[in-house]
């Protein structure tokens, strides 16, 4: 027979895992994927140590990985279309514009609005960092701006749409698990989002004024490798807008992306005059491949293809295995339970929704089961308090959504780092609305600033 994880258990199990996760990556300074391998087996132990079968631990890790097929698919996509997008000139094209038209001093601030654009009308992260972000981290790199700070612009502005946007997963996920309207829930998102954005607006510009490191020179140098390599035309622009286009008309991720491989590799064959098949599976498998006599150019064009995201694929693979024994050795549930007897006030409330979405995030890497355990366990709760709803959808949203790209490996995590090109850790320093919407969210709830009571039954009907 099973026994049941005591609070005791859960955190020592807890304990030794980050302590195992912390040391390995800022001590030891390691790649996080053998450590979260070292947790899996200590997780698998500790489970035998409950009763709980193998085969049933099996079970759970194929379970967990059956959360991130999707995420992984994207990922594998992303990688391909950042090759191909090389290979046709689409990114050249938009870092020569880029180049010619941002200035240093602007560039963050830029590239946080033009992510949160497109984030907005896409409704995805993955979609804005693996396309318009790929290109803003060349623009940064060829201005000589920290790739930290530059990534940190494209997940903050990419992540706005991903909360924000009615186009956005979680952004209809959130609100649809605890009964409250997409529009109502987008609406009271306001009162978080608006100063969180405002705060990240000021820093930006702050930060921007001392950027830069490259000269006219430099990037008078850097133009004309791009023009005397590439053709730089309006017509290599058509596979990204198709995307976006395609996008906003709410089509599937998978397939937009493959529309977006298909119609690069087009625009390569016939505005490129690459019309070698042979090459074009090369950089398909291992990313686009030029000398272009710029080394800042060959940095920033040298990229992408399916084996650019294995590190990440990996990584997800691992963590979500990790996520599923967790999840049924009861870890979670133990977790979740114990901060429900706390629940005495609507300022308690709201901080145990965040710390558990939070904690889920560390814990699984995932951000939907961050929204879905911890809606399903506090929901009765808000009812109790009469507290709205729309307060603990917001709640999850902020803290659920928004701190996955935080966590090495977290989905999103993994994924924006090997895409940037940037570590996890590296641009969590300067991803200000990532940490400050959930910081807003526990801070209004003890303030009682935007949290409404839920109206009554009679209330509603009249």
């Amino acid at each position: 027979m099973e026994k049941k994880a005591t609070v005791g258990f859960t955190l020592l199990l807890l304990g030794v895992m980050m302590a195992i996760i912390i040391t390995s990556m800022f001590v030891l300074k390691v790649e996080p994927h053998i450590p979260l391998v070292v947790c899996l087996l200590i997780a698998a132990v500790f489970g035998r140590y409950l009763r709980v079968g193998w085969n049933d631990l099996e079970s759970a890790m194929i379970d967990g990985l059956k959360i991130g097929i999707k995420p992984i698919f994207i990922l594998a996509l992303v990688g391909i279309v950042i090759a191909v997008w090389m290979m046709s000139g689409t990114v050249p094209t938009l870092l020569f514009y880029g180049l010619s038209i941002i200035s240093p001093e602007w560039f963050a601030v830029s590239t946080l609005f033009i992510c949160m654009i497109v984030s907005s009308f896409t409704g995805s992260s993955f979609t804005t960092v693996g396309t318009i972000g790929v290109a803003m981290m060349g623009i940064g790199t060829a201005l000589g701006i920290d790739p930290a700070i530059a990534a940190g612009a494209v997940v903050c502005g990419a992540c706005f749409g991903d909360k924000m946007s009615p186009l956005s997963d979680t952004t209809n996920f959130a609100p649809g698990i605890v009964g409250v309207d997409l529009f109502d829930h987008i609406r009271h998102l306001l009162w978080t989002t608006v100063p969180s954005f405002v705060i990240t607006v000021i820093l930006f510009l702050m930060i921007g004024r001392s950027q830069t490191t490259s000269t006219t020179q430099d990037i008078q140098a850097m133009l004309t490798a791009l023009d005397s390599q590439f053709t730089l035309s309006i017509l290599t622009l058509l596979s990204p807008l198709l995307v976006v286009i395609l996008a906003m008309r709410r089509f599937p991720t998978i397939p937009v992306l493959v529309v977006g491989i298909l119609t690069g590799i087009i625009t390569a064959a016939f505005v490129q005059g690459n019309a070698d098949v042979a090459r074009w599976f090369t950089i398909i498998q291992n990313g686009f491949s030029m000398e272009t006599g710029n080394e800042v150019i060959d940095g920033i064009v040298n990229r992408g293809g399916l084996q650019s995201m294995m590190w990440s694929i990996s990584l997800v693979m691992i963590a979500l295995t990790l996520g599923g024994v967790i999840q049924r050795i009861g870890v979670i549930d133990t977790l979740l339970q114990s901060l429900t007897r706390k629940l005495s006030s609507r300022g308690h409330l709201i901080a145990a929704t965040a710390t558990s979405s939070i904690g889920v995030n560390v814990v699984t890497g995932e951000q939907y089961l961050s929204i879905l355990l911890p809606g399903k366990t506090f929901e009765s709760f808000y009812t109790k308090l009469n507290v709205a709803k729309k307060n603990l959808s917001r709640t999850l949203e902020d803290a659920g959504t928004l701190v996955n790209p935080l966590i090495p490996w977290g989905v999103s995590g993994a994924f924006f780092a090997s895409t940037l090109g940037v570590d996890v850790i590296d641009y969590l320093p300067f991803a200000f609305f990532l940490f400050l919407s959930p910081f807003m969210t526990i801070l209004f709830g003890y303030l009682g600033i935007g949290v409404g009571k839920e109206q009554s039954l009679a209330n509603k009907r009249g």
